[in-house]
């Protein structure tokens, strides 16, 4: 699928990075889909090294994390007619190297402009763009100063953060997602040595925080399989199902992997369960750098017919909405129809998992979503449906003195304004429910 006038003989400095930027943007808002997915889809078109890709990565990531901003700028610089969603999105990228990428003005501009010219629907418009984008960066103090705190959210989660945690914290979460995600590591063992030696943080979680952007695979341990990327709130639920070595234990929806490879670590017999095998595979390859092993089905976990595990994590599909610092287009690529939507589906999984554990056996039910439907509402309609499975609540001692994360019903709702540090940018943590159940007997 293309959507420009490719020229292979296009020798202007910094066109293919902008170009992957900017349709990836547009398609990724125009089908609602995952901005890494169109990343990787329009990469070969442009073959690109490795330094002009992250730099593609790094304008269409600041765009959709500072869309609203964004689209209000250049509102308050366009004819009210200009209507066209490609130019939009070019005028978009364009201001978001001017505003909040440490980018030259003149190459922001220059390539906007070579962009529009050399594609036949958008040529009439290249004064336009030059034009505007000018402006945008003679303006840009007065700009950064106007940009009201809620702009970069849209309505629908406006209000209905505001709704659940109140104008003070939902404003918190807010602000904490035009903040860049920091980096953490999941080491197998003593994360503290490991923390002094990549230069990093030691949290209180027992993850490590990364203080510097660097390369990952040239960082020391990655070849030999010490520790692997995992966000420390990410990380909390297969601490807090407190795997023993040899017992069998279900991850449910496991791709990535990150979850397996910590019950793996463990010693527990583990097994992996994802419907997608591609996302197996990558699985398999992770745990083969950490020299981790698991047994791995490409099933719909609905469909698994197995005898009772000892215990069960589920990591359940959800909207998401919890990792909007590190992957800011889920905030313009989801609406509220698809909360509705997967909460029927995590109510499935739930009850499906609870007939899969032992007697006596543990669940932790877990979602990167800040939405009521896919967590705390989840939980208690659960343990209505099932008077054979009581809460086991989660003491502060469990997730390193958090107490600000923990509900009065002893559940876990970590929010991206949470885990605050000397250091604003190593601050936050991804937003995540997670409650644990036991079944009786």
């Amino acid at each position: 699928m293309g959507l420009r006038t490719v020229n292979p003989s296009d020798s202007h400095a910094g066109l293919g990075p902008r170009r992957l930027a900017w349709n990836a943007v547009t398609e990724a808002l125009k089908r609602r889909v995952p901005l890494d997915d169109m990343l990787d889809e329009f990469a070969p078109q442009e073959n690109l090294s490795g330094r002009d890709e992250a730099l593609a990565r790094a304008i269409a990531i600041v765009t959709m994390r500072r869309l609203g901003t964004i689209g209000w700028a250049l509102r308050e610089r366009l004819d009210k007619g200009a209507r066209d969603e490609r130019l939009l999105n070019l005028l978009a990228i364009g201001a978001a190297q001017i505003l909040f990428l440490d980018v030259p003005d003149h190459a922001a501009v220059d390539t906007a402009v070579q962009i529009a010219q050399g594609d036949r629907r958008l040529r009439h418009a290249s004064g336009l763009i030059n034009a505007v984008l000018r402006r945008v960066a003679r303006e840009r103090d007065a700009i950064l100063a106007g940009a009201e705190p809620w702009l970069d959210t849209p309505g629908w989660l406006e209000e209905r953060w505001i709704a659940q945690y109140g104008e003070t914290l939902a404003a918190e979460i807010a602000k904490a997602h035009r903040a860049m995600a920091s980096v953490d590591l999941t080491v197998k063992e003593d994360a503290a040595s490991w923390a002094e030696r990549l230069g990093g943080i030691l949290l209180p979680t027992g993850s490590v925080r990364l203080t510097e952007r660097t390369s990952i695979r040239d960082l020391p341990g990655y070849e030999d399989g010490a520790w692997w990327v995992q966000d420390a709130a990410a990380a909390l639920p297969a601490r807090l199902l407190a795997p023993k070595p040899g017992e069998r234990i279900a991850d449910l929806c496991a791709a990535p992997g990150g979850k397996t490879a910590q019950l793996a670590a463990a010693g527990a017999e583990v097994l992996a369960v994802d419907r997608s095998a591609k996302r197996l595979k990558r699985l398999e390859e992770n745990l083969a750098r950490l020299k981790l092993a698991a047994a791995t089905r490409a099933i719909d976990a609905e469909q698994l017919d197995e005898a009772p595990f000892d215990a069960i994590l589920l990591d359940a599909p959800c909207s998401a909405t919890g990792t909007i610092r590190r992957h800011p287009d889920v905030a313009w690529t989801k609406g509220e129809e698809d909360v509705k939507k997967l909460a029927g589906l995590q109510a499935r999984l739930l009850d499906k998992a609870a007939g899969l554990l032992k007697p006596g056996g543990r669940l932790v039910y877990c979602t990167c979503s800040l939405e009521a439907e896919e967590g705390e509402r989840q939980a208690e309609a659960f343990l209505a449906r099932h008077p054979d499975f009581e809460r086991r609540p989660v003491t502060p001692e469990e997730v390193g003195g958090l107490s600000e994360c923990l509900t009065p019903e002893g559940d876990v709702r970590t929010l991206p304004c949470h885990l605050t540090v000397a250091d604003h940018d190593r601050s936050g943590l991804d937003g995540f429910f997670m409650a644990r159940f036991v079944r009786a007997g």
